[in-house]
């Protein structure tokens, strides 16, 4: 039994050391200088008579007891949270997260899992704003978006996966259309700079539509071909009603969940970002089998 009583302040450092693995990040987070971080760490270590860390490179890895730490304070600082939102007398702020959402992948891959999400009974719920481009945060807590754009050096970013483009076609449909989404304007120049799909798309009629979606649904009527997120067609390759004409190749861009604020300050956004990276994972296995060869670019 431990006898000296630890404070609250001390968890709070080693969270920070453990989820940016540097003491460096977690003093920058924590507006304290890095001799304070380590102080903090090592009284720590000391008062628990165990190692919570083990140096790799520039990066801090957790033992084992780091590890069952760490899991215990992700516990004790998520109830804190909902105690606070009880305390506080805050629900209209705190039952509810905002999350903005490029609005084919909100459309068919998001809101297809928001029941999986609700089934964990968290204490607040997940309100869907879909818009292509990203303003301010002045009504909304997190969006998920693809790093075709720069955003402002104050907010905060988790890399969620890379992107991973299809060419594809309705096996029994395949028309004489190729469907381009104007959502992403540079987009048809790049594919005339890839190889294997230049001599491909060159004799079909060239059909401009305003949004990913419209291209799918296009392409599912018999009206195509076209290109499109694998994220945003999971379900209709496992039905099969849409099949990959090449192997899908990944078009330099990644999708990045972005907040005004550290993830780690907020309950509510720790919580949804650890789900929605699980859930974009057992996406991304799924499409690996689609992606064995590579696709050379001029």
């Amino acid at each position: 039994m431990l006898k000296k009583r630890i404070s609250l302040n001390s968890f709070k450092f080693f969270y920070y050391v453990a989820m940016y693995e540097s003491a460096t990040i977690a003093s920058e987070k924590l507006s304290v200088t890095q001799g304070a971080v380590s102080r903090q760490i090592k009284n720590l270590e000391d008062t628990l008579k165990t190692t919570l860390f083990i140096r790799k490179g520039k990066n801090l890895e957790l033992t084992s007891e780091g590890v069952l730490l760490l899991n215990c304070c992700q516990n004790i600082f998520h109830e804190i949270d909902k105690c606070l939102i009880k305390l506080n007398n805050r629900e209209t702020d705190l039952n509810e997260l905002v999350i903005s959402c490029e609005s084919t992948l909100c459309m068919k891959w998001l809101i297809p899992r928001l029941k999986s999400f609700n089934d964990l009974n968290n204490p607040f719920k997940i309100k869907i704003i879909t818009d292509d481009k990203l303003t301010d945060f002045n009504h909304l807590d997190l969006a998920i978006r693809r790093d075709d754009f720069h955003w402002k050096e104050h907010i905060y970013n988790t890399k969620l996966v890379n992107e991973i483009m299809f060419f594809i076609q309705n096996p029994a449909h395949i028309g004489e259309n190729i469907l381009i989404s104007s959502s992403r304007p540079k987009f048809w120049g790049s594919l005339l700079k890839i190889n294997q799909i230049r001599d491909k798309i060159t004799h079909f009629h060239y059909k401009e539509l305003d949004h990913f979606s419209l291209c799918i649904e296009g392409c599912l009527s018999g009206l195509g071909v076209t290109f499109a997120s694998g994220y945003m067609i999971e379900n209709e390759l496992k039905n099969q009603k849409l099949e990959p004409i090449i192997t899908p190749f990944q078009d330099g861009s990644s999708y990045y969940l972005l907040s005004a604020s550290p993830f780690e300050e907020d309950y509510r956004k720790t919580v949804f970002k650890n789900w929605l990276i699980e859930e974009l994972r057992q996406t991304e296995k799924f499409l690996e089998k689609y992606t064995q060869v590579k696709v050379e670019v001029e």
